[in-house]
């Protein structure tokens, strides 16, 4: 089919081998990419049942019919796996400019099973895979561990051929459940554990090279797009905000909703935010403005901390759902401290999300009697300590590394511990947007807000907050249109781009399926019911399905809450919807 390469490379790490698998036209026409082929893949691939810390468990990485095309917002890769931290389906994406070295392999998916016998390099190209030692980077973070394969792998490479790599730190080594996939510096596939999947196969990094290029159905059609965007978008007021501020503009427009949630979910307004704000950021930091491949919007805030006792020190971010989480959920209160727990997380390899809220439930813990680790709200110091003590699996850092749901037991808090499915939300906090409650209940990993971002709608005014009725339906609408952007493998922050009709131009140009919205409502859906088939075939339950108990609390400033009540009619009226 047009926009694909209607193959995918099999690999087995035990056995050293590898397969090239024909992929036939109806799997696109039903899943397109992205997260549809690999889904279908984990579904026919997956042992039911099987620990996702086992050889048998499959790691997928997948791009896009438009990726390393002319596309805008189309350089990104996905990761799917059965996550360790949840039990259940697994995905995370990242960006950067590694997506268009894994398209340029000539493969819609690399399908990796079994376990290596020690720690190894795998490198890919459009003839197969090679498999390298890698014992010398035993230990080694993920900025040491990239230069090191640049240094080794890069330069064999013609000047046609697109290369990078993605890697995981010494976090996935030692088998930290939230360990993250890593690629170009600073962008990382965060979510679910896919980096600890990956440390379990014993793979320290992957290398990707080729010079294979997709096919479209309508190549001019795609080029007329893409300029038509880049004329009529580029000033449009959501590329110049994230362009100007990036994500810590959130910090601001979620204290004055007073949905930003604080001192670990218990309150929705940080007294210190404009401590820790985007105008923070750019007044205490040298920053600029940093973009990925085929995207004009430069989200990406390059920092460098200019005073304290990190100066010097630069990284990509902070984002947004950093700086919620260790300054809002701890209460630190320093931009220049939230930089140095942002950049130690991505050199150890962990997900800054669950990394946040776990040091902000060990200070609830501590704070309640729950635990005698001593560490309170606010203390970046002692944040830093213990994620090392995380990554070293020792005491307390041991009970972390497992994720919320082990700590919880382990503290007799599972009452107050926030996840859902074993994963932690972002920094939304549903008492206030409700739809975000729905989203974080129905998300196929977990608590999530990337699945249809919904607090996107709800503070712009489109559907108010508290609305209850009607609400679901709204909701599946872009559910459904950001499930086809996870297909094509498409940035959600181009969603104010790519309305409808817009997507369906791309899709039909780049595919030649029907661009009908009736007909993408089909894709999607399809998509939806293939992983809840396969997270109902991995035990998944209606628990599973529910709100924390804390959001059915209100918050302490503002006395927000969500209902059960309210909260069981949005998720009848999804499923309903949905006929589920």
């Amino acid at each position: 089919m047009h926009g694909f390469y209607n193959q995918i490379l099999n690999i087995d790490l035990s056995k050293q081998e590898i397969r090239v698998q024909q992929i036939e036209d109806d799997i696109y026409s039903t899943y397109l990419g992205g997260k549809g082929l690999a889904s279908w893949i984990l579904s026919e691939k997956n042992p039911t049942g099987v620990d996702p810390l086992s050889c048998d468990n499959h790691l997928i990485f997948a791009t896009g019919a438009v990726t390393g095309g002319m596309t805008w917002g189309s350089s990104r890769y996905g990761v799917f796996t059965k996550s360790p931290l949840t039990g259940l389906y697994a995905e995370s994406y990242s960006g950067g400019r590694v997506p268009e070295a894994i398209s340029a392999t000539g493969f819609d998916a690399i399908v990796i099973k079994g376990c290596a016998k020690g720690l190894q390099v795998l490198e890919i190209t459009p003839r197969g895979a090679f498999f390298h030692d890698a014992s010398d980077l035993k230990g080694k973070d993920t900025f040491e561990t990239e230069d090191a394969v640049r240094q080794k792998y890069y330069f064999k490479k013609t000047k046609q051929w697109k290369t990078g790599a993605v890697v995981v730190g010494p976090a996935a080594e030692n088998g930290v459940l939230f360990s993250i996939i890593k690629n170009d510096g600073w962008r990382c596939a965060g979510r679910a554990g896919t980096g600890t999947v990956m440390g379990s196969k014993k793979l320290k990094a992957i290398v990707f090279s080729g010079d294979k290029k997709r096919s479209p159905y309508d190549k001019a059609g795609l080029i007329k797009l893409s300029k038509q965007l880049a004329s009529e978008s580029k000033d449009h007021p959501a590329a110049k905000a994230y362009k100007s501020m990036g994500t810590s503009q959130m910090v601001k427009i979620m204290n004055t909703a007073k949905a930003f949630p604080t001192k670990y979910w218990s309150k929705g307004v940080a007294p210190h935010w404009e401590k820790i704000s985007s105008n923070a950021l750019h007044s205490r930091c040298d920053v600029t403005p940093h973009a990925c491949a085929k995207c004009y919007l430069s989200c990406g805030r390059m920092t460098r901390v200019k005073q304290g006792r990190h100066k010097g020190l630069e990284i990509e971010g902070p984002e947004y759902e950093t700086l919620y989480a260790f300054g809002g959920l701890c209460m630190i209160d320093s931009i220049e401290e939230i930089i140095y727990l942002n950049h130690l997380c991505d050199a150890l390899g962990m997900d800054t999300i669950t990394a946040g809220n776990l040091c902000a439930f060990a200070m609830e813990a501590f704070e309640k009697g729950r635990s005698d680790y001593e560490i309170n709200f606010g203390d970046a110091k002692a944040a830093g300590i213990l994620l090392n003590l995380i990554l070293e699996r020792k005491g307390i850092g041991n009970i972390l590394s497992k994720g919320i749901r082990f700590a919880a037991k382990e503290w007799d808090m599972e009452e107050s511990a926030v996840h859902v499915k074993g994963m932690e939300p972002a920094g939304y906090d549903p008492r206030v947007l409700k739809g975000m409650g729905l989203g974080y209940a129905t998300s196929d990993r977990g608590a999530c807000h990337l699945r249809a971002t919904f607090y996107k709608p709800e503070l712009s005014g489109l559907i108010e907050p508290n609305q209850i009725d009607g609400k679901a339906k709204v909701f599946i609408d872009f559910e459904d249109r950001l499930t086809l952007f996870d297909a094509m493998i498409l940035c959600k922050f181009f969603r104010d781009i790519y309305s409808w009709k817009l997507l369906g131009g791309l899709i039909s140009a780049a595919t030649g399926i029907d661009g009908s919205q009736e007909s993408l409502k089909s894709i999607a859906g399809a998509i939806s019911s293939k992983v809840r088939e396969f997270n109902l075939k991995e035990g998944m339950t209606k628990e599973d399905e529910m709100l924390p108990k804390a959001f059915h609390k209100k918050l302490e400033d503002s006395k927000a809450v969500i209902t059960e009540k309210e909260f069981a009619q949005l998720l009848a009226d999804y499923k309903n919807a949905r006929a589920w």
